[in-house]
């Protein structure tokens, strides 16, 4: 035996600029195919959360069972989680009438929980500890949640405070800069910045997908919902066979004697 068990449970990526480009496209893609189910086709908010719903539950219960790291089946579930965001917190901001900014902040709230829940129960919430089921249900429900506070803070920019996408888009990408400035030239913590890296990274590809997709008179490029889709498709799957994909390194993971 030359590795311990806990490596045969790394089936987190190793963060690396891989993984932000890759995460990017897909929160993007998120934004873009669930508006192509729940507006171009018409079938609304509800309707497409469940469908959304169920394809999330089979690609996160093959995730959860699985033994190793396999890039992916890790990327359909961030895709999954992504999609069910943007029908979800479209549902709840738009059909049940909370509004953009209600719906961030009780979205906002449950981030917090989770992840005070995840410390509570575990006692980190970094990634570098995603090595059982438990933790990986608490890594996965905070991804849920933050891809659907994604989606409302970037309507709530773009719409509500009247900078449109492109403005919502630069704000999203400005703060992404900080927490990148933060990691190389502060001492902050690392699991801190990765969260906020995380869900900044949601709106931003929000705002991206809705320039994208949106009509000029909207104040969009026009491409179409399914025409941005499937573009965003192709570059995901690109960019998991050209970018280095491993499995992260997690405590206890080191080559044993």
């Amino acid at each position: 035996m030359t590795r311990t068990t806990a490596e045969t449970w790394s089936k987190v990526p190793a963060v690396t600029l891989g993984f932000w480009m890759i995460k990017i496209a897909a929160t993007t893609l998120g934004e873009t195919g669930g508006d192509a189910v729940t507006m171009t086709l018409n079938l609304g908010y509800l309707i497409g959360t469940a469908i959304f719903g169920v394809a999330l539950a089979a690609a996160l219960s093959a995730q959860i069972v699985a033994k190793r790291f396999h890039a992916f089946l890790y990327w359909t579930v961030i895709v999954a989680t992504t999609t069910v965001g943007t029908t979800l917190a479209d549902f709840l901001d738009r059909s049940l009438g909370i509004g953009y900014l209600g719906g961030s902040s009780i979205l906002f709230v449950l981030v917090l929980a989770t992840l005070g829940l995840w410390y509570k129960s575990c006692g980190s919430v970094s990634v570098d500890t995603v090595a059982s089921p438990r933790v990986e249900l608490f890594y996965w429900t905070t991804i849920l949640f933050s891809q659907t506070l994604g989606t409302a803070l970037g309507d709530w920019l773009a719409d509500d405070t009247g900078l449109g996408y492109e403005g919502g888009a630069l704000v999203f990408a400005g703060g992404l800069a900080a927490v990148v400035a933060a990691a190389y030239f502060t001492k902050i913590s690392r699991t801190l910045l990765f969260w906020a890296a995380f869900i900044l990274t949601r709106p931003l590809g929000a705002t991206v997908g809705d320039l994208l997709d949106k009509p000029p008179s909207h104040g969009g490029l026009g491409f179409g919902r399914f025409t941005a889709s499937a573009v965003l498709l192709v570059v995901i799957v690109g960019g998991i066979l050209i970018l280095p994909q491993k499995a992260g390194q997690h405590p206890g993971s080191k080559s044993a004697a």
